[in-house]
């Protein structure tokens, strides 16, 4: 069955492969969408020749205008957030993928599944931030919801089975490690860029890359589950799985297991959210277990990784937390990134920011309160104007944290 997909944040490592997977599929593409990658959009727009593109940035939606002025067939181009989210809910394809990085991709999020698309999601700010937001949209629209990261799609395909799902008890979320398993405080002094962004496992982008080696991905992975599966996030359990060979697993009622393991390649969970509820070959290699070798275990070390003690504490007094905590992890990995602070620096700003938060805004109501407009309002629209009055609430503190932890560097 052929389907058409508006893929947003193509240029991006999940972007790529989520293009290796469509083009094995010969699925069409209705529309892309970049920041700033002009050179990469227009080989896609090329091979892809989609309706419509979006780019972010100003300055280089002006070089892809010019680009493609007086080109037969260009696709429509539309700019700027604002162009992002009118993309994001045009009719024409089956299914919008999200992979767009940072807080833009939620207000993307609720546009798909507000004007009725299925939407695969890679972008995390979505649920780490605006999670009930998005989750409600989703039950009101009548939309499905297919997470695109290789741990909640593991979970996912967990859980397909009707009578097991009811009796889930406890989520299994593995992580790698990333490239510092094993090590102590003492050993990660001194790290740099590039020893950490050697993951020995997958091929991610710099960001996500970072984030595994930190542990923080797993921090935000458990604020994910909370919302995707609406289990309490005691009973959300971090393993590190060195192998990466079981992406994750679920416990049900009876003390079972059930696991779903596989080849480390993004671009599994890709097909599977695409593909959805059909299954073909994607041109991975299948998991050898003999090859794989032993399989191991192993209690993440919080002293030596605390971005993941960091996390559940910010989905545990909640009060916009989660927000601050996110964008303040975003900040301070760009500083690394960028060499203006350490590798151990990250976990410190992040927790000052949050101790900041907490200092100024004690006891404060939830920053997404539940939503006070019924879904059956008569004004239609009311709903969702009261939801992106929300979002615009969540960017702004999304945009106070980063400037907080610019701040905090510089001291």
């Amino acid at each position: 069955m052929s389907k058409k997909i508006t893929l947003l944040g193509s240029t991006g490592s999940i972007g790529t492969q989520s293009l290796d997977v469509i083009r094995a599929q010969g699925y069409e593409v209705f529309g892309l969408s970049a920041h700033s990658h002009v050179e990469k959009i227009l080989q896609q727009i090329e091979e892809f020749h989609p309706k419509y593109v979006c780019m972010t940035d100003p300055d280089a939606a002006a070089k892809l205008d010019a680009a493609l002025a007086g080109r037969a067939n260009a696709p429509k181009l539309l700019t700027g957030p604002e162009g992002l989210k009118e993309l994001a809910a045009l009719d024409g394809p089956d299914v919008v993928l999200n992979s767009v990085v940072g807080i833009a991709g939620l207000g993307a999020s609720l546009c798909a599944i507000e004007s009725g698309h299925d939407l695969a999601l890679a972008n995390k700010e979505s649920l780490v931030t605006g999670g009930h937001l998005v989750t409600q949209a989703v039950e009101k629209h009548g939309v499905q919801l297919l997470p695109v990261d290789s741990e909640h799609s593991a979970i996912f395909q967990c859980l397909q089975d009707k009578e097991s799902a009811p009796s889930l008890t406890k989520i299994l979320l593995t992580a790698s490690g990333g490239p510092f398993f094993g090590m102590t405080t003492e050993q990660l002094r001194g790290k740099t860029r590039a020893d950490a962004l050697k993951h020995p496992n997958w091929n991610m982008g710099a960001k996500i890359t970072i984030d595994s080696a930190t542990l923080m991905n797993k921090g935000l992975e458990v604020a994910e589950a909370f919302q995707l599966y609406g289990v309490p996030s005691e009973r959300i359990r971090v393993l590190v799985h060195p192998q990466s060979v079981v992406h994750s697993m679920v416990e049900l009622a009876d003390g079972s297991l059930l696991a779903q393991m596989g080849t480390a390649d993004m671009r599994m969970a890709i097909a599977h959210c695409l593909l959805w509820p059909q299954c073909a070959p994607v041109g991975v290699p299948p998991l050898d277990l003999v090859a794989a070798g032993p399989l191991s275990f192993h209690e993440p070390d919080l002293e030596a990784f605390p971005c993941l003690a960091l996390a559940r504490t910010a989905l545990a007094r909640r009060g916009g937390l989660c927000v601050v905590m996110n964008a303040a992890n975003e900040a301070a990995v760009e500083l690394f990134l960028q060499g203006h602070c350490a590798f151990a620096d990250i976990p410190r700003l992040i927790g000052a920011a949050l101790e900041a938060h907490e200092a100024t805004a004690p006891g404060r109501s939830p920053l997404c309160p539940p939503l006070s407009t019924p879904a059956d309002a008569a004004d239609p629209l009311a709903l969702e104007r009261e939801v992106h009055i929300l979002v615009e609430r969540i960017e702004r503190l999304d945009h106070h944290s980063r400037a907080l932890v610019r701040e905090l560097a510089r001291g």
